[in-house]
């Protein structure tokens, strides 16, 4: 299975420890709890003793071992409070993450260290009565479920009611301590942060038909269960303790397979909720409560329908008035006036939202609201009959996922609103917002423009009132012309009223859409990209010497909120580009051992390493971008020629270069490059004529992967490597990069 997810097998105590203690990265690390001096005196350690001892009772284990392990329960919470200034309250599942824990008998430092890592790395912030990471999965339950959450949010049931100890506890709460052990093989081996939330979509789902047969009027009255009365909060809660470990298996495939169907900006939005970082949350990122329905950025609007086959793609829906969409509007959109649910009678737009769980008087103001009932109608019908004909042709603007923009301003996009609180009435899944609205995506293309890409504006964005030339400022000013924010922001604003005009017939909309068949054209590396000082009177970049140890500081592989902030490209159109002129398939390797299958593009000026995204097929991240004359090394090992190793640096102030970070990439076949360097001498064409580079030299290699040897759980010195087939003649491409990063212009 894709990620190195395999059928459970039994494993032995010490053996999924060494695991564990590897995916989480603590192994080796030192006593955490040596500066602490034991002292059990918070103001509620009595709820901390009892709750270790409730703990400790469900593990049935020996008098011998109850004591040691209470008091090991005990300190590791009490110091995880005091060191991270928590007050410990009962509805906290800190014991709960302590069980599967407890099973691996591990001494006290690791106990602490494995509870710190996965507290930080997998327990979201705001894990809380009402707290952000609810809301969130709220918003990913209506994408996918609009039937299920409307029929909890009509019976007020909401998250953090049932999936509160899920979230905290990784499901250790009601999952037997088997199953829990069987689920954490595979989540911890997967490192990332946010399938928790499509886990627990999965156990709803599964629930689905059991909770919608009910049609009691109050949660209190819904009795699900033979041998009890339980309201659904509490039959929700206890959903995964039907789990069997053979069922872990097809748990993942199935969050695997709801995650591939969900926009990536669920990430991108919400990095933060995961890991150490003490960046603030934006005001406007804050509330998700208030949020409609799942917010979508514009740039993956702009990337998900290009040349992408599997995935998400969106179709999406202009809102705007007409004089607005005829003056401007993304070449890919479909029209749907907002104008068409004016309130007529003067209902605020607040108490109209908050009738939206309520369906029946919902749908009854909203019909009352139209003041042309039949043209809406007609409207609706068109849009989607739009979209089935746009997938069944294969246009660049199909997309089963339904995604609304507006205007981006408040007061206009009201109307909008209800327009899509009343599809996501009518069980709509796959619905989203476009964030910011048609401001953001003026201002993102404006600044693509900046960037150098002249004509990308032009490319995207179509007038049906007037030439190209009339979308420019009144003003004169230039689209691509940089300037501050303010600057921008006067510009979007010029630009939304720049034409007016009459709506277009829906029909002619229709078949317009369906027909366009323009492909926005994509970015290229350009040689105005060049960063840095040139290569000059600096000592070899290339040999095969004792490498240093890795940096202690290298960000933790295991954390997907560093991945989440990164571009995303498709990787045959960037091996494409006519600025790249080597493509060296290989895999990242990271301090932990852990491999990443990439790809490493040469330009004329740069280097880019671009890592493979698992669960799009055909996509990378754009993991760095370096200029080759930040380049301050490249070593090899003799043993392990297919591991290289570049350093970076910067030029000082006196001429030196600081060496401020390194990368090890491992070629797909373990060629005799020592051949290749021994051949001869690297003169540099841009550096000083007579200075000439020696490739390799002898050394004794360091500790590094084992070539040739698979990934498992079944071998606790195995890095996490994802296949990859062995890339021919990649000897050549090593050697062709060192030419390229010791070429200066």
């Amino acid at each position: 299975m894709e990620r190195g997810i395999m059928q459970i097998q039994e494993h032995s105590v010490e053996h999924r420890a060494k695991m564990w203690k590897i995916a989480l990265n603590v192994s080796g690390k030192g006593d955490s709890l040596s500066p602490w001096d034991g002292v059990l005196d918070l103001p509620e350690q009595t709820l901390i003793h009892n709750r270790s001892q409730q703990l400790i009772d469900q593990l049935g284990v020996s008098e011998e071992e109850r004591g040691e392990m209470v008091s090991d329960v005990e300190s590791v919470i009490t110091f995880y409070c005091k060191s991270r200034n928590i007050t410990f309250s009962p509805e906290l599942s800190l014991p709960h993450l302590l069980k599967p824990l407890l099973g691996l008998k591990l001494p006290r430092s690791d106990l602490y260290n494995c509870f710190y890592a996965i507290m930080n790395k997998y327990i979201p912030r705001e894990c809380v009565p009402k707290g952000r990471p609810f809301h969130l999965y709220r918003l990913l339950l209506q994408y996918h479920e609009p039937e299920l959450c409307s029929f909890l949010d009509t019976k007020k049931i909401t998250p953090d009611s049932y999936a509160i100890n899920w979230l905290g506890s990784l499901f250790s709460s009601h999952c037997r301590p088997e199953v829990t052990q069987a689920l954490w093989d595979s989540y911890l081996q997967q490192a990332d942060p946010f399938l928790i939330f499509f886990l627990m979509l999965i156990i709803l789902v599964n629930a689905k038909e059991t909770i919608l047969a009910e049609e009691a009027e109050s949660k209190e009255d819904i009795i699900i269960h033979s041998e009890g009365n339980f309201s659904v909060p509490e039959m929700l809660e206890m959903s995964p303790s039907l789990l069997e470990a053979e069922d872990i298996e097809d748990l993942f495939s199935l969050a695997q397979h709801y995650q591939s169907k969900t926009p990536l900006s669920l990430r991108k939005m919400n990095h933060n909720l995961f890991g150490s970082s003490l960046v603030a949350l934006k005001e406007e990122d804050t509330d998700l409560s208030q949020a409609l329905c799942l917010p979508v950025s514009v740039p993956e609007i702009l990337q998900a329908n290009q040349l992408q086959q599997d995935g998400v793609r969106f179709f999406v829906v202009d809102c705007r008035p007409a004089e607005q969409y005829n003056a401007g509007h993304l070449s890919t959109a479909f029209h749907l006036d907002s104008d068409l649910v004016r309130d007529a009678n003067g209902v605020e737009h607040r108490t109209w939202m908050l009738l939206f769980f309520l369906p029946e008087t919902f749908e009854l103001l909203f019909l009352q609201m139209l003041q042309n009932p039949s043209e809406f109608s007609l409207s609706v019908k068109s849009l989607l009959e739009a979209q089935k004909q746009s997938l069944e042709s294969g246009s660049i603007a199909s997309g089963e996922h339904l995604c609304f923009m507006g205007s981006g301003r408040e007061e206009e996009d009201m109307y909008m609103n209800m327009v899509l609180a009343h599809f996501l009435q009518k069980n709509k899944e796959y619905v989203s917002i476009a964030k910011g609205g048609f401001m953001a995506l003026q201002k993102h293309l404006v600044d693509m423009n900046v960037e150098g890409l002249d004509s990308s504006y032009m490319n995207w964005i179509v007038s049906t009132s007037g030439s190209h030339s009339s979308l420019s400022s009144v003003d004169g000013e230039s689209l691509s012309s940089p300037g501050d924010g303010k600057g921008v922001k006067s510009l979007v604003n010029k630009m939304t009223f720049a034409l007016k005009s009459k709506s277009v017939n829906v029909r002619e909309k229709m078949i317009s859409f369906i027909e366009n068949t323009s492909t926005p054209v994509d970015r290229h590396v350009s040689s105005s990209d060049r960063v840095g000082k040139p290569y000059r009177g600096v000592k070899p970049v290339f040999s095969i010497g004792d490498e240093e140890e890795y940096d202690t500081d290298e960000i933790d592989s295991s954390s997907m909120s560093d991945d989440d902030r990164k571009e995303i490209v498709n990787i045959q159109t960037w091996i494409n580009k006519p600025d790249v002129k080597h493509h060296i398939p290989c895999n990242e390797v990271k301090e932990t051992g852990h491999m990443f299958p990439s790809h490493l593009l040469i330009t004329a000026t740069h280097m880019y390493c671009l890592r493979e995204i698992a669960s799009r097929k055909g996509f990378a991240y754009i993991q760095s971008r370096q200029a080759l004359s930040s380049v301050v090394k490249i070593t090899s090992k003799k043993k392990h020629p297919e591991l290289i190793t570049f350093k970076f640096g910067t030029n000082n102030s006196a001429g030196i270069f600081d060496t401020k970070r390194r990368r090890r990439h491992k070629s797909h076949q373990a060629a005799d490059h020592e051949s290749i360097g021994r051949s001869g001498e690297l003169v540099s064409a841009g550096c000083d004529r007579s200075r000439s580079h020696k490739l390799w030299e002898d050394s004794s290699p360091p500790c590094s992967p084992v070539p040739g040897r698979p990934p498992s759980w079944t071998d606790p010195s195995a890095v996490f490597d994802s296949h990859a087939p062995p890339a021919p003649s990649v000897s050549r491409s090593w050697d062709v990069l060192g030419r390229a990063a010791n070429s200066r212009p």
